[in-house]
């Protein structure tokens, strides 16, 4: 994999045209973009069809969790539309329902472990009785037995997740800063250098890029990073 096919850019904007603006701006320089509920409840899911009409690769990052079948339903019509990666969250159910559904499409599913924007005290918040750590080793389990295409887990927990997936799985971490950057909401971020070493397969990179002055000279910065890193 060369360095542009480890960089995954995050459309995170609220409308259309800013999306359209930046993907200008970058131009053959990223070949990877997410789309997640701002952009598509903004248009972004017709956005994301002629991204991928035009060759570009896309992660739809809807993190679905629902009954069996209507798991089903939703990937069945998703892999139609010429996606390539696909969040639900990593519950075994769902991914199991999600996994035969998607079987024989080439959509890529990943099973969203823990946010990045949550710690310890927000997991018992919420009912939890596992650390983050422990839940995110637990659910990659869960997910590579289930027959998930990759995880989606913090870079602080990208080794010890390679080695309970293997070789052949995808981990995709968010809440990647250059170093210096602010973090913002994300409680467990890394550098993208550190991130590779430590086993990822695609950084998740958002407001670095979309919010910088520069946004290719952003991406330049960082795909430079991750190639001294490969």
């Amino acid at each position: 994999m060369a360095a542009r096919d480890h960089l995954i850019v995050g459309l995170d904007v609220p409308n259309i045209g800013e999306a359209e603006a930046i993907v200008r701006k970058l131009g053959p320089t990223v070949d990877h973009y997410k789309i997640g509920y701002q952009l598509a409840f903004a248009g972004g899911l017709e956005f994301a069809r002629d991204l991928a009409r035009d060759g570009k690769k896309i992660f739809l990052d809807m993190k679905l969790l629902d009954i069996d079948n209507t798991v089903a339903s939703g990937v069945e019509n998703i892999a139609k539309m010429g996606m390539t990666m696909l969040t639900l969250h990593a519950y075994p159910k769902a991914m199991r329902a999600a996994v035969e559904a998607a079987r024989g499409s080439g959509l890529c599913l990943l099973g969203v472990t823990v946010l990045t924007s949550m710690d310890e005290t927000d997991l018992i918040d919420a009912g939890y009785e596992y650390d983050p750590h422990t839940l995110v080793l637990r659910r990659a389990e869960q997910a590579r037995r289930a027959g998930m295409g990759g995880i989606v887990c913090s870079a602080e927990e990208a080794s010890e997740v390679r080695r309970v997936v293997g070789p052949d799985l995808a981990v995709v971490t968010p809440g990647i800063r250059p170093a210096g950057s602010d973090p913002g909401d994300q409680k467990r971020v890394m550098t993208p250098a550190d991130a590779m070493r430590a086993g990822a397969s695609h950084l998740v990179v958002a407001r670095p890029i979309v919010r910088a002055p520069e946004p290719k000279e952003a991406a330049l910065s960082i795909l430079a990073e991750i190639e001294s890193s490969i």
